[in-house]
């Protein structure tokens, strides 16, 4: 066979549904932004009233990877088809990351507190996966971020000493107003005696207004608390655990890997970069090879929105608005809208046809090695 013949033909461009995830800490029915995104996304789709909808997973993890919704494409998951066709992820992201999508993209939905937790670095988790592997599923890092949809709520490293120790004094049975007292009750009323509620006075308490982020590296010691986010991480599913969950807790371990450097809240949220060559386009680029999110806001004004190609695979998520997608990868017209979630190949643009008054709002996951 000439090696023209072994080329990645279209489609390589084309739509997924995406797993979700009704772990108990999810927002209910339709309060979850998850179920709102699903529902809107598949008009089929049934959301239970009384169901916790708290995480959307769009990627090739093993424990939800995408189904491929296009009839051509004879691989049945987005883990498939990234196997068959491995040139897909970019030449460069390919041979870095053996073949593998590097990163998971998430929609996260939470009512109530997520465990306190950090990650481990490649060669604890390595470690940690060999010696407890039904504890440890994942033997890869998993740095995160979280880019705020909504109002969001979380914990984020150590706070200033000094910030620690004025806690301490006026907890004594002085003036307690400063002393979040209404957000210790609503931990506590989530997880009545768990000892993990103090934790607010030891880890910054870090507030997001829509479009703020943070970065959680490895040893990093946080919870997210309220709120909906969208959230990408290196491809893993590691975590150790501390509190505020009923899942296995590792104490000694976290003890053993957590960062104590203290820092300001302030410190904890991570800017985005705005594009010299694309104004619609804002950069969350973490010090991390695994992955980089673009937030792209289209004006109202543009009705025709090119998305550029990049050096590596990407997934695309619709938060606001509604589209018609051309591109020559996949070989057919695409209607967008809100919860659509289109897979993209290394190299491969999209010409979006805007079809809603107000604009619209995306994200994008890829890695920028």
């Amino acid at each position: 066979m000439p090696p023209s013949a072994n080329v990645l033909l279209p489609p390589a461009v084309f739509p997924l549904s995406c797993a979700v995830q009704n772990y108990s800490w999810g927002k209910v029915g339709l309060e979850s932004e998850v179920a709102k995104l699903v529902a809107t996304s598949d008009p089929l789709v049934q959301i239970q009233p009384d169901q916790p909808y708290a995480e959307l997973w769009m990627g090739a993890h093993p424990r939800g990877d995408a189904v491929i919704r296009d009839n051509r494409i004879p691989q049945k998951t987005l883990g498939q088809w990234i196997a068959d066709n491995p040139a897909c992820l970019g030449a460069k992201v390919k041979d870095a990351f053996q073949g593998r999508l590097p990163f998971l993209f998430k929609v996260l939905s939470v009512n109530t507190a997520l465990s306190i937790q950090a990650h481990p670095n490649k060669e604890l988790a390595a470690k940690l996966h060999t010696q407890f592997p039904e504890h440890y599923p994942d033997d890869n890092h998993k740095p995160e971020m979280a880019i705020a949809l909504t109002p969001f709520e979380g914990l984020c490293g150590f706070r200033p000493v000094e910030e620690i120790v004025s806690f301490l004094q006026t907890a004594e049975g002085k003036d307690t107003s400063g002393s979040n007292g209404d957000l210790l009750l609503r931990l506590h009323s989530q997880y009545p005696g768990d000892i993990g509620c103090f934790t607010i006075y030891f880890l910054n308490l870090v507030r997001l207004e829509p479009g703020e982020a943070m970065f959680l590296g490895a040893n990093e010691p946080h919870a997210y608390l309220q709120g909906d986010c969208v959230e990408c991480m290196a491809c893993s599913d590691n975590t150790v655990r501390a509190g505020l969950t009923p899942k296995f807790i590792d104490v000694l371990t976290l003890c053993e890997m957590l960062n104590y450097t203290p820092a300001p809240s302030s410190s904890k949220i991570f800017p985005a970069t705005q594009s010299q060559l694309d104004p619609s386009v804002y950069l969350y680029d973490p010090p991390v090879p695994d992955f980089a999110i673009m937030r792209i806001e289209i004006p109202a004004s543009i009705k025709l929105y090119l998305v550029s190609a990049v050096d590596s695979a990407s997934i695309l998520l619709v938060i606001q608005g509604t589209a018609v997608g051309t591109s020559t990868a996949a070989a057919s017209e695409m209607t967008l809208r809100r919860g659509s979630v289109l897979f993209i190949s290394a190299n491969e643009s999209i010409s979006l046809h805007l079809a809603s008054p107000d604009g619209m709002l995306l994200f994008r996951a890829c890695c920028l090695l």
